[in-house]
């Protein structure tokens, strides 16, 4: 396995990502809970929340007040995706360590999304970028629908490598491409990354991967096989797809710390831990976390 990187990073978004498509509002005193057991488990990076409109996201409604709450740990970085500088405001406000935009590779999801052109998109993400970066924040990207749209169906690679290499230009440290509706598959990924390799380094990508599809693993073995070390991943799988209804939603965290724990390859994680903290949340969803990992989990705790 030496063809891998030998250490991984995995950026938690269960808190934003995972919850904002839950249809469950959970209690703000329960994300608390949830980010600080998340951070116990081993994550030195946790996306918190999104400040974004209530009336848009009404998940997020309570971010200012989660980032109030939370155990700061040494070494985390907590971060929120913001969508304008109003957002930044407010996260500067409730001090997070890093603030994410989030443009898409598609013009048709973009309008349909954030109500904004991919220009236009751009456009944002760099003023949000300079005014955050002058305050000493880190930005992240997103590049949504990287591996193909709900509407407008493939996405070109090389679009996706001259996006991605536009979000470095303007100030992003890091680009997650996104598999926004869990269509990509691994020939896909190596595609994609053969033409955004070409123009950004391993070392500045991301991969965001949703199982809609059951692929998500195997694309992360693809990642991996071209150089990234770095993955989005949520506890229990949280989270849905809202272009694929019924579908499960992002990468569980479980299933992606088993394979690489498997593959020898370090993440810093305890396995344990992260399904606690699944556990603990799973009661305030209103159905069973998909996570393949965590469930089996619980069926031998439950065997005793």
């Amino acid at each position: 396995m030496s063809r891998f990187p030998a250490k991984v990073r995995i950026v938690e978004v269960g808190p934003r990502d995972g919850l904002q498509h839950e249809s469950a509002f959970v209690p703000t005193a329960e994300k608390i809970a949830f980010v600080n057991r998340l951070a116990e488990a081993g994550h030195t990076t946790i996306e918190v929340s999104a400040f974004v409109s209530p009336k848009w996201v009404p998940q997020m409604a309570d971010a200012a007040e989660v980032f109030a709450g939370i155990t700061r740990r040494p070494g985390v970085r907590y971060t929120a995706l913001v969508p304008n500088l109003q957002g930044l405001a407010r996260a500067r406000a409730a001090r997070v360590d890093e603030v994410a935009v989030f443009p898409a590779a598609s013009e048709t999801f973009s309008k349909r999304n954030i109500h904004r052109t991919a220009v236009e998109a751009l456009a944002d993400a760099k003023r949000i970028s300079d005014e955050a970066r002058a305050a000493g924040l880190r930005v992240r990207a997103y590049l949504s629908t990287s591996f193909g749209c709900p509407f407008e169906g493939a996405v070109a690679p090389a679009r996706v490598a001259d996006l991605t290499a536009r979000l470095i230009d303007l100030g992003a440290y890091e680009v997650a491409l996104s598999d926004t509706i869990g269509i990509a598959h691994p020939r896909l990924v190596s595609d994609v990354l053969y033409e955004v390799t070409r123009r950004v380094p391993s070392t500045s990508l991301a991969l965001h991967f949703h199982d809609t599809r059951g692929t998500a693993l195997v694309n992360v073995y693809a990642g991996l096989e071209a150089g990234v070390s770095t993955f989005d991943a949520s506890a229990g799988g949280l989270g849905g797809c809202p272009y694929a209804p019924g579908a499960t939603g992002n990468l569980a965290t479980e299933d992606l710390v088993y394979l690489l724990d498997g593959l020898g390859v370090v993440t810093g994680m305890r396995l344990e831990a992260i399904a606690a903290a699944s556990r603990a949340i799973e009661p305030h969803l209103g159905h069973p976390l998909p996570s393949r990992v965590f469930r089996a989990m619980q069926a031998t705790a439950a065997r005793g």
